[in-house]
């Protein structure tokens, strides 16, 4: 076929439109491919090429499924370069001999040379009550690959409450949708197979630290059972799951994850070389063909079949140099799976083996599943074959290269895992080669990032936007910004969205508050109508009420849907289903009175479990949803708000009362401090201590607002402290002379903190964020003028506080404690 010019182009089909077949020919494209071939290609989905992994974020009401960082390749892009799509038409015979391709609409496309980028589908094991008589899956049994997949979980779990789903798997997949139907708020259990999750990645501790984290979301994890059936009602709806120990499980959706299988039926219809894939050689070539080639998760390489994405990128490079003649020799001998992800929130990276396999082989564990980190590493012949990290991945660049055996190992071997005399990761970025590869999702190297830059980007967002690299699960966004930082230099521009309150309002939070005034938005609705170019974004909901709720205080308009369900209910959810409540005790001090109450209660409502908690103060766990108005009415006692993204509590110390060491009343302090800033909306948690001396027994140097009694009646006001996962001193705001003065800067430090933190921004981030020395000229010296406008904002807060626990007598929906159980059997109290 000829074009007019002297140049015979060839006709280049490409069955499958998936990230592979497109990422392919994109690479021909930037080969000058177009130039050699007139492309077409087809795909059995309606849209244009959009990125899988982005699915899991759809799913939990991240992003719209039309979102820029969902479509890799819009509808334009085929036109704009050229390339004939059909769209939503599936390939269904081909013909190797006549070299045709017959669609399921009829139409014959003939190619001199075939690309077969089928892809892989969700495998269904066999077992009964899973599909209708006619093969079709049964009304409530979804699989999780396709935007189609996800549209219709999402439609399932937000058309009715206290929806049930089981998860059957517990790899990536399943647990990323077990996170977003949980986030859905949608029950969720987890069935696996294997003793522990993730299995294929992480060994028996890496999947134990998983599970704890799985497990805090309030999702159901169930290793060690295999599913033999779908229970369904008599109307054909599912009714939940049968496992082969004669258990069941109850369930009102399922979603399988347990595996994928490679899309080879064309091929092999067409009678090519079919193993476990399409068998190909190092050229992507098909076994004993000489104008058809396989890429991506239907091919076989030398007995191998990936299902990541940074091998599919591989192949799609060394196919892109044969077919076009950029390199003609090009080769593709496999991939050394380095992966590096985000599972439902938690960072993970393996690499290599699991753990050791001979007796010489070196093993280096750091096991803390408290704190949900597991970390280890497997060293032979002084070479690294195996890494782990769960929950704390910086250390993944300098074991990247030292897996590809780009740098030396370190002889304490224990600093492969810490900062101890390895690249740190601050100084990881400039010591990265070129080709290593920084987004497993995109494909993208330190070398593409820094080609950006020198191509003219300024910025990360203009970086990754024409990259794509923090596209995909996002666990690499730390890294690209060191990158980005270290080759621009000087250069280096602000991200405009950076200061963004949420990702879909164009406005700083001190310009979307001010916005928001003028304009008498009340609702969250009402706020996306007036101040959201381009709509909604379901991420920015929670963000979006709670400043709304320190806005206006009471008089915000409350939307359910907008809402946490902890917030809805002004209680914390447990795994099981149930909730907990916190009463409030007010500097940790108590009464035989309340004492007397808390025991009455659990009692009378058979809460099984009693747990004194690091904020001085008594946990009820495993209250029913429909008991907690009648809970909160016996106990006469206002909330502790142990569940909000607010002030929490006042620990304190005994003091100057019985204390020989004490210096000051830090108990009566720490009680006032409590009785005027209780409950108070903040961006994220904020918990608080005064300590009667130095000896710091309350631990308030470690806390967002820590108070010390140094003697003389001065008091040290320290600021930005931390000691959960993350731990950090708390910097010196200020002495003050009196507990009026701590009061009132503490006052001020909130209202400061609320009006300007960003959303879930700790203080132990705001704080260093800020600096220390602004926040003392800004609180403490006034240097701008604001603390007269601080102290009415705060001051108008106090006065509008209203305990949450009152619903109990007007319950804001109907549904607001309608019960959610039973899901799980409830914990008994140990018994000792």
């Amino acid at each position: 076929m000829w074009d007019g010019d002297a140049t015979p182009k060839r006709r280049l089909v490409v069955v499958g439109n998936g990230m592979a077949g497109a990422r392919t020919v994109e690479e021909i494209l930037a080969r000058d491919g177009g130039e050699q071939f007139f492309i077409t290609m087809i795909g059995d989905e309606p849209y244009g090429n959009y990125n899988r992994i982005m699915l899991s974020h759809v799913l939990a009401g991240e992003n719209a499924v039309d979102d820029d960082d969902m479509m890799l390749n819009p509808m334009s892009w085929y036109t704009d370069n050229g390339v004939t799509l059909y769209a939503g038409d599936r390939a269904v015979e081909l013909d190797r001999f006549a070299k045709t391709v017959t669609c399921e609409s009829g139409r014959i496309i003939g190619f001199d040379v075939l690309i077969i980028a089928t892809g892989s589908h969700t495998f269904f094991p066999n077992m009964d009550g899973l599909r209708e008589a006619d093969g079709r899956l049964a009304r409530g049994v979804f699989g999780f690959r396709t935007i189609a997949d996800t549209n219709g979980m999402l439609q399932m779990a937000t058309s009715r409450d206290h929806l049930r789903a089981i998860v059957i798997g517990g790899g990536l997949l399943g647990l990323e949708a077990a996170y977003g139907l949980r986030t859905q708020g949608v029950d969720v259990d987890v069935v696996h197979s294997p003793g522990h999750l993730m299995n294929q990645q992480l060994d028996e501790h890496g999947g134990k630290v998983l599970r704890n984290k799985i497990e805090s979301l309030g999702v159901g994890v169930y290793t060690g059972k295999r599913t033999t059936a779908v229970q369904r009602t008599d109307a054909g709806k599912v009714a939940g799951v049968q496992f082969t120990d004669g258990d069941s499980l109850p369930a009102d959706m399922i979603v399988v994850t347990a595996g994928i299988r490679p899309n080879v039926e064309l091929a092999r219809g067409a009678g090519l070389v079919v193993e476990r894939g399409i068998v190909v050689d190092d050229q992507m070539r098909c076994e004993d063909e000489g104008f058809i080639y396989s890429v991506g998760e239907c091919a076989q390489h030398r007995s191998e079949v990936y299902g990541l994405v940074a091998p599919l990128w591989e192949q799609a490079v060394v196919l892109a140099d044969v077919l076009t003649g950029a390199d003609p020799r090009a080769e593709y001998h496999g991939s050394r799976l380095t992966t590096k992800l985000k599972v439902a929130g938690v960072d993970v990276a393996a690499m290599g083996v699991k753990g050791p396999e001979r007796e010489d082989d070196e093993f280096v564990q750091f096991y803390e599943p408290r704190n949900g980190i597991y970390k280890s590493v497997v060293v032979r012949d002084n070479k690294l074959i195996g890494a782990m990290l769960l929950g704390d991945v910086s250390k993944v660049g300098f074991l990247t290269q030292a897996f590809d055996e780009k740098v030396p190992l370190p002889e304490e071997r224990i600093s492969m895992l810490f900062d101890m005399g390895t690249p740190s990761a601050q100084t990881g970025a400039a010591e990265l080669a070129d080709d290593v590869q920084v987004c497993n999702c995109n494909g993208v190297t330190k070398g593409d990032l820094v080609a950006c830059v020198a191509g003219g980007a300024t910025s990360v967002a203009e970086v990754c936007a024409a990259t794509r690299a923090g596209k995909g699960c996002g666990s690499c966004k730390g890294l690209v910004a060191d990158i980005v930082e270290y080759a621009a230099g000087g250069s280096l521009t602000a991200d405009a969205s950076a200061d963004w309150y949420v990702p879909c309002i164009p406005l700083s939070k001190p310009e979307l508050i001010e916005a928001i005034r003028r304009q008498g938005l009340r609702s969250v609705s009402a706020v996306f109508a007036a101040l959201a170019p381009d709509g909604e974004d379901a991420a920015a909901k929670m963000p979006l009420a709670s400043l709304l709720r320190v806005v206006w205080e009471s008089d915000w308009e409350r939307e359910p849907g907008a809402l946490f369900v902890n917030d809805r209910v002004h209680a914390n959810i447990q795994r099981d289903g149930t909730f907990s409540v916190v009463p409030q005790m007010k500097g940790g001090v108590t009464s035989p009175e309340q004492l007397r109450k808390i025991a009455d209660v659990a009692e009378k409502y058979r809460i099984p479990m009693i747990k004194a908690t690091g904020g001085q103060r008594l946990d009820l766990l495993g209250v029913k949803k429909e008991d907690l108005p009648k809970v909160w009415a016996d106990l006469g006692m206002p909330s502790g708000y142990a569940y909000g993204k607010s002030f929490r509590t006042v620990k304190t110390c005994v003091g100057t009362d019985y204390c020989r060491f004490g210096l000051g009343d830090s108990t009566s302090l720490g009680i006032a401090i409590e009785t005027r800033y209780q409950g108070l909306e903040t961006p994220a948690k904020l918990k608080l201590a005064v300590t009667g001396c130095p000896r710091n027994c309350a631990e308030a140097l470690c806390k967002d607002f820590g108070v010390v009694a140094i003697g003389n009646g001065l008091w040290e006001i320290y600021v930005g402290g931390a000691a959960g996962a993350h731990v950090r001193k708390g910097d010196l705001l200020a002495t003050a002379d009196s507990p009026d003065e701590v009061i009132r800067l503490c006052g001020l430090f909130i209202q400061h903190y609320r009006e300007n933190g960003k959303w879930l921004e700790r203080t132990y981030d705001w704080v260093p964020r800020v600096g220390i020395e602004e926040l003392r000229a800004i609180l403490v010296d006034d240097r701008d003028g604001l603390a007269g406008r601080l102290q009415e904002g705060i001051d108008a807060a106090v006065g509008a506080y209203v305990d949450p626990w009152l619903d109990r007598e007007e319950p804001k929906t109907n549904a607001q404690f309608t019960s959610a159980l039973p899901l799980l059997p409830l914990p008994q109290v140990p018994v000792r």
